[in-house]
């Protein structure tokens, strides 16, 4: 599945830092379980490169839940150097933003 941020407002909202080695939510309406392997080829905002992420369902947001949350996915990273390179380079992008008390589309 792509997943391509444009603007570091989208990817501030999507990233878990919480997770143990970070994680996106990813909008979709595709049904998943727990655990569930997902792929991701991730596009960051103002980065030509492309991530390639095999990750796994950590969450699910269904659809019609109460206070409007999009329907979708969070998908946890796996423990490996790939990942650490690419929560380096979201947190880089995402500076000062991921303290913020802004809501996001996650946990």
């Amino acid at each position: 599945m792509q997943l391509v941020f444009r603007e570091r407002g989208a990817l501030y909202a999507a990233y878990m830092p919480v997770l143990a080695f970070g994680g996106l939510f990813v909008p979709t309406t595709r049904e998943y379980h727990l655990g569930d392997d997902i792929y991701l080829l991730l596009t960051l905002p103002d980065d030509p490169q492309r991530y390639p992420v095999a990750g796994k369902v950590a969450w699910i947001t269904p659809g019609n839940v109460s206070g409007g949350r999009t329907q979708g996915v969070g998908v946890a990273f796996p423990s490996d150097e790939k990942s650490a390179v690419l929560r380096a380079r979201i947190e880089e992008i995402l500076g000062t933003h991921i303290s913020s008390q802004k809501p996001t589309q996650t946990v």
